[in-house]
């Protein structure tokens, strides 16, 4: 089998671009990462022999290329049956995509407000309106998700899904903010976090020396 190369942006900021890693180093999935540092004078001539529209991440495999977060997720899923990728009941499956899929087409105030950041962190941060509802919404679908199909284990589903992959800048988000969490969130939130998988992306993320102006946050900071 052909190993896989997943194209992925700066990981201190790449928000879209931890999503995919995050599934295949959890699975213990074989795959080569290339770096595109966002942004730059470089980054037009890395992307254009790709068709992702300039965009990261790219997951190619042999001649087939998959672009878009969500979309890679569903080509990993189909690809190594084995992960169980998504839910096994029906009922379960079907909002694990329907959380992916909020996750993917909303949040904006959150996202503008709270770029992803793994080496800094914003005491004292106070989100406005539209940043603070779309915090409200993803907190409430976290204990909806744990309460109602997270018995057998400490993922959203209960196992590890692609639901997770899509929350992990959220949860990497509202840490790094110090966003106060409910009991439910927070036990969930630390599990990621702390899970190996991510905390190998946040050293790596940490230990960039690049700085994008526009991801970061206008709010005092210190080291996370």
């Amino acid at each position: 089998m052909t190993e896989l190369t997943l194209v992925i942006g700066n990981q201190n900021y790449s928000s879209w671009s931890l999503r995919p890693w995050l599934f295949l180093a959890h699975h213990a999935i074989p795959f080569k990462t290339k770096k595109v540092s966002l942004f730059t004078d470089s980054m037009e001539r890395d992307l254009a022999v790709h068709f992702s529209d300039n965009k990261v991440p790219i997951l190619i495999d042999e001649d087939l290329e998959v672009w878009d977060s969500l979309a890679i997720l569903e080509y990993l899923v189909e690809r190594f049956p084995e992960t169980r990728g998504w839910p096994e009941e029906r009922s379960a499956r079907a909002v694990a995509r329907s959380v992916c899929a909020e996750m993917h087409s909303g949040f904006f105030g959150m996202r503008g407000e709270l770029p992803m950041n793994c080496r800094r962190r914003f005491p004292g941060f106070e989100p406005g309106p539209e940043a603070q509802r779309d915090i409200d919404r993803v907190l409430g679908l976290w204990r909806f998700c744990r309460e109602r199909y997270g018995a057998s284990g400490p993922w959203l589903f209960g196992e590890f899904s692609a639901a997770d992959c899509m929350y992990a800048p959220v949860v990497m988000r509202l840490l790094s903010y110090e966003i106060p969490l409910d009991t439910v969130s927070t036990v969930y939130a630390r599990t990621l976090f702390e899970s190996p998988a991510m905390q190998q992306w946040v050293k790596a993320g940490a230990g960039e020396a690049e700085v994008i102006d526009e991801d970061e946050a206008d709010w005092p900071s210190v080291p996370f």
